[in-house]
């Protein structure tokens, strides 16, 4: 199925993901959900022939709303598109399906007949939901049909998915040419988008490595959950104080203590879903931070697909759409990449030449990215490549 596409980089920015949460004032909480209203302009109006939205709910991924990732960005696109008619909602951490029918129900009642659910959790939720509410429509941000379960991706549902594995790839290529011998990947929790991302680090990694004939480790974890604590912030400063350069923090809120780790020992980090580097210059600005850790960040287009989706059903697109999957990958336009940017392209040697080069080079088929995301089965590499997957 064809959709609109746009070029994601120009849209994701962090200055937009921080004005959206700044919008979006006072909260009211239940047992299982925090919701809020918007506050901005109103919603595009809907083309000729295509269908007004009402209001979005967004329900969130495992973790908070302002994850500067993952959850804010969803929360960008559809706040940034609805303006005052949207509301978002936040599982508790050890939220069962049952708990996510709740937010959904909810959500419902509230008025939504555009739901947004964020993370592969919801995919049972999801064949529940689309059975019960026949007349709402689901845009299903990283679920799969596999993750929803049914022999068929429900008719009033759109997944979208990213091909992780070549965002990951570009970061893990674009550091081992950087110089850089010593890398770590700390992943949140093993499913398949997470595993996809460290995967392709690695073969990114390897392929910089043989072509520099340059020998590299990598450690690999993942701290099985998506924030940080001071259990995983003391297991990555023992990475650092072992020599480790640079970590990919791959998971939500994770990255907080990747970063907290890497400013007590010199150390780097790359972010990920979209460009976390304002995170690390407001760091900087306030004095937080002695320096910016941020080298760069592997992003997928999670801002520009949800809002693509929602202007594919006002522009009357829906059955397009519908009862689909869109994988977005390189090959379907810049929906992947690193930002380069000025501010953000902090490697020292590494050329915005070379990175479109094996961009390119992906896009065309030249260089082709496995995308396993089996933990069990580890991607091959060089005999330039040591990965120590840790348990």
């Amino acid at each position: 199925m064809k959709i609109s596409r746009r070029n994601f980089l120009a849209v994701a920015g962090a200055a937009a993901a921080a004005a959206a949460l700044t919008a979006c004032g006072g909260s009211s909480a239940s047992s299982t959900s925090t919701a809020s209203s918007a506050a901005g302009s109103t919603a595009s109006s809907a083309a000729e022939g295509g269908e007004k939205i009402v209001k979005v709910a967004l329900t969130c991924d495992t973790g908070t709303i302002d994850d500067e990732s993952f959850n804010q960005a969803c929360w960008t696109a559809v706040s940034g598109y609805m303006g005052d008619d949207c509301q978002y909602y936040i599982p508790e951490s050890d939220a069962s399906d049952e708990d996510r029918e709740t937010m959904i129900r909810q959500a419902v009642n509230d008025g939504a007949d555009v739901i947004v659910c964020v993370g592969y959790l919801y995919g049972a939720s999801l064949a529940w939901a689309a059975d019960q509410y026949p007349d709402v429509k689901f845009i299903a941000v990283d679920v799969t049909q596999g993750d929803i379960g049914t022999d068929t991706i429900p008719a009033n549902c759109y997944c979208i998915t990213f091909k992780e594995e070549q965002a990951g790839y570009l970061a893990g290529y674009a550091i081992a040419k950087d110089g850089k011998t010593k890398l770590g990947f700390l992943g949140g929790m093993a499913v398949p988008a997470v595993i996809r991302y460290g995967y392709g680090f690695v073969q990114g990694a390897d392929a910089a490595a043989q072509e520099l004939g340059q020998n590299i480790e990598i450690n690999y974890f993942y701290g099985g959950q998506f924030y940080g604590d001071a259990n995983i912030t003391s297991r990555m400063e023992g990475w650092y104080s072992n020599g480790t350069q640079v970590v990919f923090a791959c998971g939500g809120g994770i990255y907080t203590s990747a970063v907290e780790a890497a400013l007590k020992n010199n150390g780097y980090v790359i972010g990920v879903d979209v460009d976390q580097n304002y995170i690390g210059a407001n760091g900087v600005a306030d004095g937080t931070y002695a320096y910016n850790p941020f080298i760069t960040s592997a992003m997928k287009g999670l801002s520009e697909a949800v809002n693509t989706a929602l202007a594919d059903i006002e522009a009357g697109s829906w059955a397009d759409i519908a009862a689909s999957n869109g994988n977005f990958g390189l090959e379907d336009g810049d929906y992947i990449g690193l930002p380069t940017a000025d501010d953000s392209w902090n490697f020292e040697t590494f050329t915005t030449e070379e990175y479109e080069e094996v961009k390119d080079k992906i896009k065309n088929g030249e260089i082709t990215v496995d995308n396993s995301s089996d933990d069990a089965t580890k991607p091959t590499v060089s005999e330039f490549t040591t990965v120590n997957y840790i348990q």
